[in-house]
């Protein structure tokens, strides 16, 4: 039987094409299709004076200003996923369970935000009102219920919209005092929570669990805002546009004081973040990294940002940026008027 004679080999120029095209559609694949996480990428600080609108408010001064930061979220690349230099400066990967909880969408997530936006600035302005001498009429009426972590006890017996009113034999009326009567509990330990949804108030018994970032506190695993009922007694109007979440809750507060005519500002470019509570009590907020990056790229005086591990975060990314930690809105004035008099 005669030898077969041997296969012929495609020639050098089409396997070189076929291989350089094979890596292209992995290169495509890798940097245009999105993975399951997603990053936080810094956005430049921006002037609020031409989102915020207060009645019976002054002509804004030449200089200086109110600036608030946010945080782009989307879908990072598999690149980007991948190799951590593709990333934008200052931008952090984040699972996806840290964005969007099970049962959820982005789409949804971002609704939430809004809506703590929404919150956000109502609360904003009826302490600032307050702060200028207007008689507001403000009615805490305990902390509400924002969102709950999936891995967590209270997963099981607390829901979005529920209202926080009594934590063991104290009563809540803020978030803030929501903390202070988780205070002296042990991670580990059963709190009872008088919780009121609709119109009923019911009991709940919740196992804590210890904070991740603070050894030895015991939380949670909730998210929570302000519930109240509140009327201003002048017209404010703030707009965003599509920018979500509670953390603009500081800078919204300094500009409608400084849009009545106060000298918030005192002539500096002031960046601020922090989400805010009746009482002028500034929360810790997420994102504080690119936060950071966004305040330097806008060229700002100073940063106000919440005190604690907040500020000992934007530290480490603050460069020449000077970082100033407040508690307060009231401490935020005195810090500025401080910084002016130097």
């Amino acid at each position: 039987m005669p030898a077969r004679p041997p296969a012929a080999r495609p020639p050098l120029a089409r396997l070189l094409w076929g291989t350089a095209l094979a890596l292209a559609v992995v290169l495509a694949f890798v940097w245009l299709v999105p993975s399951r996480d997603y990053l936080f990428v810094p956005h430049t600080a921006q002037p609020l004076a031409d989102k915020v609108t207060v009645e019976g408010e002054k002509p804004p001064d030449a200089v200086g200003g109110i600036y608030f930061v946010d945080v782009v979220v989307r879908k990072a690349s598999w690149a980007e996923r991948l190799l951590p230099f593709l990333r934008p400066d200052g931008s952090s990967l984040v699972d996806r369970s840290q964005v969007v909880p099970p049962d959820s969408s982005f789409e949804q997530r971002r609704r939430e935000g809004r809506q703590e936006m929404a919150r956000s600035e109502e609360v904003a302005a009826a302490v600032a009102l307050k702060q200028a001498g207007f008689d507001v009429r403000t009615d805490p009426q305990g902390a509400l219920v924002e969102g709950v972590a999936s891995d967590v006890p209270a997963a099981a017996v607390l829901d979005p919209g529920d209202v926080i009113v009594r934590a063991n034999d104290t009563v809540v009326r803020t978030p803030d005092g929501l903390r202070r009567a988780l205070s002296s509990v042990a991670p580990g330990a059963t709190v009872r929570l008088t919780v009121r949804h609709g119109g009923s108030l019911a009991q709940r018994n919740v196992r804590t669990v210890e904070s991740p970032s603070r050894p030895g506190r015991a939380i949670i695993g909730i998210r929570v805002a302000q519930a109240a009922d509140v009327k201003l007694p002048v017209k404010v109007r703030i707009d965003l546009g599509n920018v979500g979440g509670p953390s603009a809750g500081l800078p919204f507060a300094l500009d409608v004081l400084q849009e009545l005519g106060h000298d918030v500002d005192r002539g500096l470019k002031v960046a601020a973040t922090g989400e805010i509570e009746l009482d002028g009590t500034v929360a810790p907020i997420g994102g504080v990294k690119q936060k950071v990056f966004g305040a330097r790229r806008a060229g700002v005086d100073v940063f106000l940002v919440p005190a604690g591990d907040n500020a000992a975060e934007a530290r480490r990314y603050a460069g020449d940026l000077r970082i100033v930690p407040v508690q307060s809105f009231q401490q935020a004035l005195s810090a500025l008027r401080t910084l002016a008099s130097k």
